[in-house]
């Protein structure tokens, strides 16, 4: 491989932020995140061989593992809570682990990350198998919870993938789908929650979204399995049995969904 860069612990090219105004700090965050999506486009080819591995497991019954710390974690936790409301699949389809466990999801605990072991334990905790894949998310690509989570998965010929933000990492080393997002140094040096956070979060919509699509839980360009969890969402559920069914009266339209539970499940009942 080759020599590893630490990209993300590079100094800032902006100088004495503290002197900046509260506008010149807005304008210059956001030219440096403006440069995000184009750091993930160059990325794509190696997004897509991950996702059709994802894709492969998921269709045969495997589940997808987010493993991470710090932020990554979080960013991952977030992803896979998603799943299940947004496309109707069950808790535990997706699921996110953070070094830490659930303290760490708002709290930060000290040391937790740098456990070799305690990533593959994790996932022990979750009868993780070959049937799974375990993507493994670290900006930094050095973080020794998810580095040894993906090396014991590999031991076991279970399929690893890596999000990181920096070239030829220690993570990607052992993914057999690494994903490389080299977004560049941050606006305040070292602080991997920006751009890389976001870099990660487009990483992982699309992801997340592009399996979700390949499984059958969007049709058109509807969330026609989302769970109808709030107002907000069994009215969207409504307006889209209306249009799907040609209904024009919303209460007839509410009381058909509220019956069969999603907008799917109605039509189809309809259908039959």
């Amino acid at each position: 491989m080759s020599e590893f860069i630490k990209v993300t612990e590079q100094t800032s090219t902006y100088r004495h932020l503290e002197q900046m105004s509260i506008k010149d700090l807005l304008l210059n965050i956001n030219q440096e995140d403006k440069t995000v999506p184009f750091a993930v486009e160059k990325a794509i080819p190696q997004i897509e061989q991950l996702c059709l591995a994802i894709s492969d497991k998921m269709l045969a019954g495997g589940r997808l593992f987010y493993i991470g710390a710090g932020t990554s974690g979080r960013l991952g936790i977030v992803d896979a809570s998603e799943c299940p409301p947004t496309f109707g699949v069950p808790y535990g389809l997706v699921i996110g682990l953070i070094a830490g466990g659930d303290k760490a999801i708002t709290q930060a605990v000290e040391f937790a990350e740098d456990s070799a072991e305690g990533g593959w334990t994790d996932l022990v905790k979750h009868f993780v198998s070959d049937k799974d894949v375990v993507v493994g998310l670290a900006a930094s690509g050095t973080t020794p919870y998810v580095i040894g989570a993906l090396k014991e998965c590999r031991k076991r010929g279970i399929i690893t993938g890596s999000i990181s933000c920096n070239p030829n990492s220690p993570v990607s080393a052992e993914a057999d789908f690494p994903v490389e997002v080299v977004v560049g140094p941050e606006f305040v040096t070292g602080s991997t929650r920006m751009k890389s956070g976001t870099a990660q979060k487009l990483v992982l919509n699309m992801i997340s979204t592009s399996i979700m699509i390949q499984l059958g839980r969007v049709e058109d360009n509807k969330m026609v399995n989302m769970q109808l969890s709030n107002v907000k969402l069994v009215d969207r559920g409504v307006k889209m049995l209306m249009e799907s069914l040609k209904l024009q009266d919303y209460e007839t339209a509410k009381d058909l969904l509220l019956k069969h539970g999603s907008v799917k499940k109605a039509v189809e009942a309809v259908a039959s």
